[in-house]
This record gives structure tokens, C-alpha cells and sequence, in this order.
């Protein structure tokens, strides 16, 4: 959060009308807000300085929402909570497979925005002390999942995650050495329903291994069972 305890919230829009409306309504419920109408102006500002959250249209003039998201997840675990016009299901999916932390439909309204808007911020923030973890923390191999805290440490050094990486990893370690289906996780994860050519689930666990496996393309801890989903070993190796 920023030092004055205003989180700093980047609205990208094209629609003008929209971006004074979250600007004006963010702002009074105490945000810091900075807009843009683009992808070279949602660059730019990022470039200033990072806000503690972005709220990202899908459609957008040139790069749309899709490659913004990419090219911010590259380089930062920054909560998005993505909009989109079309409020179609597959739009939904591959917004959150590309890292986005929350999706919303158009039409919505103000206030429904800022409780997602809280909950991506509150899911992000870090716990107030850095080394102290709570009672519940999970070890595996050189990491601890510090539940309370929503944060991944190895060695003591904290590895930056999204939410929905943290969470889905912390469904894994909390089940160690069993099978679990892709319907499975969704359930458990409770983010939405699955259609059958929902990658969602494979693509999050790909992200994840790229943070936590020493090998990806050969994980340790997090290996797939062909034909019945994923098994995550604490151990890091066949048990």
C-alpha cells in the first residue's frame, strides 16, 4: 500500500465516461486514483510508479486487456481485477488464466467494483510482520505457506504470488500425496464453474511450477498424473 495507507488504484479504460465515474466514486471511498484510456498510458503510469492494484478493461484501443495483463504478471504479482463489455465465459477464463486476479461483467455496479476492488487488495497485502508466521504455516522442502500471512517464503525470502496462485497451492499442500482431479481443485477453489476445455487449472499450475520447481518442464513437487490430474509431493520427489 502506499505510505499514506491510500492504496493507489490505476483505472484503464477507454470509455471516458467510465473513468471519471470509478475516479470519482473510487476516490471518495479512499483510493488514490490515476486513469488511462490505454495501453501506452497504463504503461507509462505503471512505469511512474506501480500502483497497489489495476483495474483493467479487456477491450481496449491496440493492446488489449489480455496482453497488458501478460506483460504485467512478467514482471509483478500486482493484483488486476479485469472488466469486460461482453461478459462472455470464455473471456472470464482466459482473463484468469493469464493471471488476472478477479473478473466483473459490464454493466456493474459502483459498489459491487469496490468490494472486489477490497477483496483482491486485502488478498494481496502482505502480513504486518516479516518473520513472524502463524501456528498454521505448512513446511515443504525449503518453503513455508504462511496461511495467515498469504505469503510464500523460501529460505525466509518471500516469493511474490498472485492470489489465485497462493490459494491454489495451498489447497496442494494442504492434501499432500493424493490425486487431484481438475474438477476437484475447482471445487475446492470455489472461482467458477468448469466447461470441459477449461484449461484455467493447468495453466495456474504452470505458473506455479515456474516459482517453485527447480526443473518446470520436470516438477518435483507438483507432478501430473496423466489422464487424472495433479499430486503434489511435500517431499519433492516420487513417493
Amino acid at each position: 500500500m502506499s505510505a499514506l495507507n491510500s492504496p493507489r488504484i490505476l483505472v484503464v479504460d477507454d470509455d471516458p465516461d467510465l473513468r471519471d465515474l470509478l475516479s470519482t466514486y473510487l476516490g471518495a471511498n479512499g483510493f488514490d486514483v490515476q486513469t488511462a484510456g490505454d495501453g501506452v498510458a497504463m504503461r507509462a503510469a505503471v512505469a511512474s510508479t506501480m500502483p497497489d492494484a489495476i483495474v483493467l478493461d479487456l477491450m481496449l484501443p491496440g493492446e488489449d486487456g489480455l496482453s497488458l495483463t501478460r506483460w504485467l504478471r512478467a514482471q509483478s504479482s500486482i493484483p488486476i481485477l479485469m472488466l469486460s463489455a461482453r461478459g462472455e465465459e470464455m473471456d472470464r477464463v482466459i482473463g484468469l488464466e493469464v493471471g488476472a486476479d478477479d473478473y466483473l461483467a459490464k454493466p456493474f455496479g459502483p459498489r459491487e467494483l469496490l468490494a472486489r476492488l477490497r477483496a483482491v487488495l486485502r488478498r494481496a497485502q502482505p502480513a504486518a510482520a516479516p518473520v513472524e508466521v502463524s501456528a498454521g504455516a505448512m513446511h515443504f522442502g525449503p518453503f513455508l505457506l504462511d496461511t495467515s500471512g498469504r505469503r510464500l517464503l523460501r529460505d525466509g525470502v518471500e516469493i511474490a504470488l498472485t492470489s489465485a496462485e497462493f490459494d491454489l497451492l495451498a489447497a496442494f499442500v494442504a492434501r499432500p500425496n493424493r490425486v487431484l482431479s481438475r474438477d476437484m481443485l475447482v471445487d475446492i477453489l470455489r472461482g467458477y464453474e468448469r466447461d470441459p476445455f477449461d484449461r484455467s487449472i493447468d495453466n495456474r499450475v504452470t505458473r506455479l511450477r515456474r516459482k517453485i520447481e527447480a526443473d518446470a518442464s520436470a516438477p518435483a513437487y507438483i507432478r501430473t498424473v496423466r489422464g487424472e490430474g495433479y499430486l503434489f509431493n511435500p517431499h519433492g520427489a516420487a513417493p
